[in-house]
C-alpha cells in the first residue's frame, strides 16, 4: 500500500515499504485538466523527471531495533562511533516514522468526526478516539524514555545521543502540539488535551535543562526550524542508500543519428549525380538545384533521426537507477525508470475503471511514471530485509499553466442578492498502481485540489474492483 501526505509547498509524498521479493513495480498517472494547456511542448518528459520526481529509499524494519545493548557496549568501548551512530539514527527514524503515521491516522479520524454531523453516539467516538490519543502518548513517553535510560559517557558518541535526543523531543513536541490544534474544545476530549500539554511541557522543559539549544536558538522560530531540519538529515543521512542516475540511451542516439545522416546522403549524393547528368555543366541552374537538394537535406535529416529514436526508445526506459549500502558501497538495488505523456485510449482498462471515465476526464491530459526496481536484501545492512521508499512529487511545473483568477458567485437570500467572490481551482486526479513479484496490483487513487497558490486539498477515492467483463 502507498500513502499520500501533503508536503510544504506544492509537493506531495508517497511512501510505500518494499519488501523482500523478485522484483517491484509502480506506475503513477497523473490526470491534467486539458485547460491548463499540459503538453510536452510545454513541459518535456525530461524535465518532468528531473524536476517533479524526487526518489529516495532509506533501511526499514518493522522490529524495534532498541539502542539499549548497544550503549551498554559503548559504554565498555565495545562498540565504534560509527556503529553507535547508525544504531541510534534506526531507532530515531523508525520511531519517527511511526508517530508521523499515528499522527496521520489520529488526524483523519478527527476530520471524520468533525465532518459526520449524522453520528447518534458522539461520546462513545470520543471516548475511543480519547484511547487511542493516550495509546499513542504513552508510546511516544516510553520510547523517548528507553532511549534515555543509556546516556553514553564516551565524548564521541555522546554528540550523536545529543542530536537525536534534541530532534526527537522536539519533533515529540511538534506533532502532538499538532493534534492539540485539531482537537475539540469539548469536555469529552479535556482528559485528552491535559495529557497532550502535560507531554510538550515536559519535552521543552527537558530540552532547556540539557541546554541542547541556546537562548537565540529558541527565541527565533526561524532558526530553530531550520536547526532541525539539520538534525533531521544527519539522523537519516547513515540510513540513505546512496543513488547514481545514468540516461540510457546514449550510444544509440549516436547511432541513430550516425545511420539519419548516412542515409540522407545517399539520396542527397545520388540527386546531385542525376543533377550533374540532366544539367550537365554548372549553370544557375544547376547551383538552384544544388541549394534545393542541400535544403531538402537539412529539412528530412532532423525529421528521420526523430523518427528513427522514437520507434527504436518506444516503450523503453529512458533511465537507471543503482542504489548502495551508505557505509559498505555495496550494490544493493537496480531500477529501470520511464516517464511520457500517454493518451487516455491506450491506458489499460484498470486504470481506467479507477478513474471512471467519462467525456471530460477522456480530455485530460495523462502524465506516466513508471519504474521496475530488484533489491537485493542479502547485501543489506544486518536485520533489515525491507527499505522504505519516498517519492516526492513537486506539482510547482503545473501550478505555473493556472492563472489567479476568480470569479462572482450570487446567491439569493430572501429578497437580497449576495455575491462572494470564489478563487479559481482546479482538480487533478492522481492514481499509482503497485506490484511486488507475482503479487496482485494494488490500484490507489487521490483527488488533489489545487490553485495557483497552494494545494487546498487531497483526498483519497476507494477504488472498487473491477468485475470480470466490467465497464
Amino acid at each position: 500500500m502507498i500513502t499520500l501526505e501533503r508536503r510544504e509547498g506544492f509537493h506531495v509524498k508517497l511512501s510505500r515499504v518494499l519488501r523482500e521479493s523478485s522484483s517491484h513495480k509502480l506506475d503513477l498517472y497523473l490526470f491534467v485538466p486539458a485547460e491548463l494547456d499540459l503538453s510536452a511542448e510545454v513541459v518535456s518528459e525530461q524535465a518532468f523527471y528531473h524536476n517533479a520526481i524526487h526518489l529516495s529509499r532509506t533501511y526499514y524494519s518493522d522490529r524495534h531495533q532498541l539502542p539499549l545493548v548497544h550503549s551498554r557496549l559503548a559504554r565498555r568501548s565495545d562498540l565504534g562511533s560509527d556503529q553507535y551512530r547508525l544504531s541510534l539514527s534506526l531507532y530515531a527514524y523508525q520511531y519517527v516514522v511511526a508517530l508521523e503515521g499515528a499522527v496521520r491516522e489520529l488526524r483523519a479520524r478527527l476530520k471524520e468526526l468533525r465532518s459526520d454531523k449524522r453520528r447518534e453516539t458522539p461520546a462513545e467516538d470520543a471516548a475511543a478516539l480519547e484511547a487511542r490519543f493516550e495509546e499513542v502518548v504513552a508510546l511516544a513517553v516510553d520510547i523517548l524514555k528507553r532511549l534515555r535510560r543509556n546516556v553514553p559517557e564516551r565524548e564521541s558518541l555522546l554528540k550523536y545521543y545529543t542530536n537525536i535526543d534534541n530532534y526527537l523531543s522536539w519533533f515529540t513536541e511538534q506533532r502532538l502540539l499538532e493534534l492539540l490544534a485539531q482537537l475539540p474544545r469539548d469536555a469529552a476530549y479535556a482528559t485528552s488535551r491535559r495529557r497532550l500539554v502535560a507531554v510538550c511541557e515536559a519535552e521543552a522543559a527537558h530540552r532547556d535543562a540539557e541546554e541542547y539549544n541556546s537562548p537565540r536558538v529558541v527565541e527565533d522560530t526561524t532558526r530553530m526550524t531550520n536547526k532541525m531540519r539539520l538534525l533531521r538529515r544527519l539522523i537519516e543521512y547513515p540510513l540513505t542508500l546512496r543513488q547514481r542516475t545514468q540516461e540510457l540511451g546514449g550510444g544509440e542516439q549516436k547511432a541513430v543519428k550516425a545511420l539519419a545522416t548516412a542515409v540522407v546522403m545517399i539520396f542527397v549524393s545520388l540527386g546531385l549525380l542525376q543533377a550533374r547528368e540532366s544539367l550537365g555543366d554548372i549553370t544557375a541552374l544547376f547551383v538552384l538545384a544544388l541549394a534545393l537538394i542541400y535544403a531538402l537535406r537539412e529539412v528530412f535529416k532532423d525529421d528521420l533521426r526523430n523518427t528513427l529514436w522514437r520507434l527504436l526508445r518506444k516503450g523503453r526506459p529512458k533511465w537507471r537507477r543503482q542504489y548502495q549500502d551508505p557505509t559498505s558501497k555495496a550494490l544493493v538495488g537496480r531500477q529501470l525508470e520511464w516517464c511520457d505523456y500517454q493518451r487516455y485510449v491506450k491506458l489499460d482498462d484498470e486504470i481506467k475503471w479507477a478513474r471512471k471515465r467519462n467525456v471530460a476526464q477522456r480530455e485530460e491530459v495523462v502524465l506516466h511514471y513508471r519504474s521496475s526496481s530488484r533489491i537485493s536484501p542479502t547485501r543489506f545492512l544486518s536485520g533489515y530485509e525491507q527499505v522504505r521508499e519516498t517519492l516526492t512529487l513537486d506539482l510547482s511545473l503545473v501550478a505555473r499553466l493556472m492563472d489567479k483568477a476568480s470569479h462572482l458567485v450570487y446567491r439569493l437570500e430572501g429578497e437580497e442578492v449576495s455575491r462572494e467572490r470564489v478563487e479559481r481551482r482546479h482538480l487533478i486526479n492522481l492514481v499509482t498502481r503497485e506490484r511486488s513479484g507475482d503479487g496482485e496490483a494494488v490500484i490507489q487513487r487521490w483527488k488533489v485540489v489545487m490553485n495557483r497558490s497552494r494545494i487546498v486539498d487531497i483526498e483519497e477515492v476507494a477504488v472498487v474492483p473491477r468485475q470480470e467483463g466490467g465497464r
